[in-house]
């Protein structure tokens, strides 16, 4: 059943683009095929619209999936028309946006319907980390088109009208829409398959606007800059209070405290978003040990251990930044891996995929160490032995194999003494476990008064801007 927020095809193009912008491409193609009466039914643009427009002054594509002709069923032509759309946005390098609203295939174009889904799938392909594919989920986005939305780099969904499934809730086994809504926005958003979740079309659509403004437009595009109003010396007296909630720490770093944060229902112990630094759109990734509410008090909590969730959300987050040329940074607050039975089936390849994600980005890429920094874990969150051209950490950052307790009491087990393991203990935090020890040898940069991390952070980023990193020469790696 429609409601008032669910706009029309031309009504969600309308609000996208800015006044008066947007140009159609395509607009009497129609279907070839006459098979089960095609030729006697009116198609008009063959179920979807599609032309460029200017966002806030950046050009950008779209196809918009037209729900009221034939239910947006994908046939031959409208596949073509989606196809032709990514062959134009390719050759200028511009993002393209998808505004999905289908019930599937059309199924009177059989294997015709099939070739054009596979164009569109590989066009994807071809698209990936050259522009910004951008997928908006406003009505039905089921079966393939799943797949479709998991190729772009960011998708949205309407909470109102929005379900994406691959299977739909009445056939996964077991399972009925009224005991589970696997399709519902929330049942995908916590399962990390859409990266941003609002209310209706016009939130949608609105919230892709702001990101079209932060992206840019192409992988040799540097044009993703704005005028920054904020004081750049701005100290963050309050940095070592959101510690704890990084989510919090990001924002108030931030030019005017600015964050957009991406996957937020999704591995909540680790937080991956947008930030702008004197100007300069920052990917940042953070580990997180509670959600506070609005008066500070936690209302979720977290250990400081990489989960299988987390890695995979930052990973994918490391790799656009690093393709669309985006610089990262990230807040390490680590001590170990997550230790359930479960985890042990994934944590080691999610681990493996995150470190190799850090290490081959060969964008700008600063660390502050801003809590526990131990063992293998730390090494894998950007730590300078994978790559990292900056590390900062604050006065009292912990930074080695594991906390100096416990070291002292597997180096002198065999002593009955608990007075000598304290001393020894005390010893080892100083000698092994401390930022000024990691320091001394060159791990870190720079120990740094948490309040002055703005500034640090802008200085880097600044002093890193015409960054150039080689790689070996490969077709690709495999991890």
């Amino acid at each position: 059943m429609k409601i008032s927020t669910q706009l029309s095809a031309r009504d969600r193009i309308s609000t996208l683009f800015d006044s008066n912008s947007f140009v159609e491409i395509g607009a009497l193609v129609t279907r070839r095929s006459t098979d089960f009466n095609l030729s006697q039914q009116e198609l008009p643009a063959d179920g979807v619209i599609t032309g460029y427009g200017v966002i806030d002054g950046n050009l950008v594509y779209v196809y918009c999936q037209d729900q009221s002709v034939l239910n947006g069923t994908i046939g031959e032509m409208h596949a073509k028309k989606i196809s032709h759309i990514y062959d134009l946005a390719l050759k200028v390098g511009a993002p393209v946006i998808g505004i999905i609203d289908c019930a599937g295939f059309r199924l009177h174009e059989a294997t015709d319907a099939l070739h054009g889904f596979g164009e569109i799938y590989y066009k994807q392909t071809m698209a990936s980390g050259v522009i910004p594919q951008i997928t908006a989920i406003l009505g039905n986005c089921g079966g393939g088109l799943s797949v479709l939305t998991s190729l772009s780099d960011f998708s949205f969904i309407s909470q109102n009208n929005g379900k994406l499934f691959t299977n739909s809730p009445n056939v996964v086994e077991g399972n009925f829409t009224e005991k589970c809504d696997t399709a519902a926005a929330k049942y995908q958003a916590e399962a990390g398959n859409v990266d941003f979740v609002c209310e209706d079309d016009n939130s949608v659509l609105e919230k892709i606007r702001e990101l079209i403004t932060i992206l840019p437009s192409n992988n040799e595009d540097d044009a993703s800059y704005d005028e920054c109003t904020d004081d750049l010396n701005r100290l963050v007296p309050n940095f070592k209070a959101e510690i704890k909630d990084t989510k919090l720490a990001l924002q108030d770093i931030s030019d005017n405290n600015y964050f957009l944060e991406v996957k937020a229902d999704y591995a909540k112990d680790m937080v991956t978003g947008f930030i702008r630094l004197n100007g300069m759109t920052i990917g940042a990734i953070a580990n997180r040990t509670e959600i506070l509410n609005g008066d500070g008090k936690a209302v979720e909590t977290f250990d400081n251990n990489l989960t299988t969730s987390g890695c995979s959300k930052a990973d994918k987050f490391v790799k656009i930044c690093d393709a669309f040329n985006i610089p990262v940074l990230t807040f390490t607050n680590v001590s170990g891996y997550k230790a359930t039975m479960g985890e042990e089936r994934t944590i080691g390849t999610a681990v493996a995929k995150l470190t190799y994600a850090f290490a081959n980005a060969t964008v700008p890429k600063v660390n502050v160490i801003i809590g526990k920094a131990y063992g293998t874990a730390y090494i894998t969150m950007n730590s300078k032995h994978i790559g990292a051209d900056i590390v900062f950490a604050i006065d009292d950052a912990q930074i080695g194999m594991m906390d100096a307790k416990s070291a002292a009491n597997i180096m002198y087990s065999d002593t009955k003494d608990a007075s000598l393991v304290e001393e020894k203990s005390v010893e080892y935090a100083s000698l092994q476990a401390s930022a000024e020890a990691a320091a001394k040898r060159g791990y870190v940069d720079s120990i740094i008064p948490a309040e002055s991390i703005r500034k640090h952070l802008i200085y880097a980023y600044e002093m890193l801007f015409t960054k150039r990193e080689g790689r070996p020469n490969k077709k690709h790696g495999t991890i």
